[in-house]
């Protein structure tokens, strides 16, 4: 087999093979540079940051075992859409895996456009369009903000705001797994969003082939 792509979520708790490959995979990246008509200077070109790379793909979810089908777990074709539907709803992002004898793909994306239709005269057939999106995790954080305490001789002194008594509470920097524990609900009771769950997987040196098995009593470090 040249190549196989796999789709997932949260962690993998739900994930497929596509059952037949795409005749080409388009990956596009964009520089979203700004171009201006500066008086006596003329035109400008303005870089900034390029956009996040763009995935897409088409081919079909077959309703039945064709010569050319590459897994051995076939979905009916509905079940394949309602899947990725029930993903895009869920507004997280999903693992898309290309995997090649030349190179591989591996990163978490969003869904940004997904089109499907029955074949005429393909006996149930699924033709399909997908395109992601590369998806990079981040978190809210607070930002200090001071307040400026403005004194004048027409009005009283206004006395400095209490000390803020600092947080004593440690965050756990590491986490013992228990029976049932998943990367990502580890991200999301630790760090605040499951979505963060690739940082553990990278920080602790964890394969993808253990997510699927990951040892109870095992002790990981938190970012």
């Amino acid at each position: 087999m040249p190549y196989n792509i796999k789709l997932s979520l949260s962690n993998q708790a739900e994930s497929f093979e596509l059952p037949v490959m795409p005749g080409s995979l388009e990956v596009n990246k964009s520089g979203n540079n700004k171009t201006y008509d500066i008086i006596a200077l003329g035109e400008i070109n303005i870089i900034k940051n390029p956009q996040r790379i763009e995935y897409g793909f088409s081919s079909i979810f077959p309703a039945q075992r064709y010569p050319f089908v590459t897994v051995q777990t076939l979905l009916q074709p509905i079940e394949y859409v309602q899947l990725i539907i029930k993903w895009m709803e869920s507004k997280q992002p999903i693992h898309f895996i290309f995997s090649s004898d030349r190179f591989e793909i591996n990163t978490l994306a969003s869904i940004e456009s997904f089109e499907w239709k029955e074949v005429a005269g393909g006996s149930g057939d699924l033709e399909y369009s997908l395109k992601l999106k590369r998806y990079i995790p981040y978190a809210a954080q607070k930002v200090p903000i001071e307040n400026l305490i403005h004194k004048s001789a027409s009005t009283a002194a206004v006395p400095p705001p209490a000390p803020v008594r600092p947080n004593e509470t440690n965050s756990p920097k590491t986490y013992t797994l228990v029976a049932g524990d998943t990367l990502w609900a580890v991200a999301q009771k630790h760090l605040g969003n499951g979505a963060r769950w690739p940082e553990i997987q990278k920080l602790n040196g964890i394969t993808d082939a253990d997510i699927k098995r990951l040892k109870i009593g095992r002790v990981v470090k938190l970012p």
